[in-house]
């Protein structure tokens, strides 16, 4: 019979690090040997940290990205363009797209792609929400910023038909994103030019 030599505290840990997107059994046992030999503020920082992410943040009602306030700043900001809306998979698309200073509209995060093989399908998104605030506002274009790969194409394939009656001007980042990449990891320099480059969906 094997012995148990690590405390629960311990294996709980490593095993919630494991649990988490990249991060192997081997990365989370050095994280939480680390978090062991820390000093106690820092890893009690990290606790507090963690406890005030799930407290303290929720959905933007309007474009459904992560915020603390409802709505969030920039469905708040008044300078921003109420006539552009960039439509991305993820909130940390907003980011990359707000670093690049080359967007000065609004956004609506989706939360996901269109993936049938992982089961997500439209209804999975925030498809609805966004038909939904075409009745409270009038935007003159729609950027649909989903990522260069299949689940991207068929998302933007899909909101295209969707979006089409509507009779608005329709564009698709340029592809001088790489195809298979995210928009999180594109450079800003690579991203504004794909927001400059936009094309027509046609």
């Amino acid at each position: 019979m094997s012995r148990n030599v690590l405390p629960r505290s311990v294996e709980r840990l490593i095993n919630e690090f494991a649990r988490l997107p990249g991060i192997g059994p081997k990365t989370a046992s050095r994280l939480t040997f680390y978090l062991l030999r820390a000093a106690d503020d820092q890893a009690l920082e990290l606790a507090s940290a963690l406890n005030a992410l799930k407290l303290s943040t929720q959905l933007c009602s309007t474009c459904f990205n992560i915020t603390e306030d409802d709505p969030c700043p920039i469905c708040s900001d008044q300078d921003r363009d109420t006539g552009l809306l960039c439509i991305v998979e993820e909130p940390l698309d907003v980011v990359a797209i707000e670093r690049s200073r080359a967007y000065h509209g609004r956004y609506h995060v989706l939360h996901g792609a269109i993936s049938p093989v992982e089961g997500v399908g439209p209804d999975d998104l925030k498809i609805a929400e966004l038909v939904r605030r075409f009745e409270d506002e009038q935007f003159l274009e729609v950027i649909i910023a989903t990522n260069a790969t299949l689940e991207g194409d068929s998302t933007a394939l899909y909101l295209q038909r969707r979006l089409a009656p509507l009779n608005l001007r329709l564009t698709r980042l340029a592809r001088g994103l790489p195809v298979g990449g995210d928009l999180e990891y594109t450079d800003e320099i690579t991203l504004g030019r794909a927001l400059e480059g936009r094309q027509e969906m046609t």
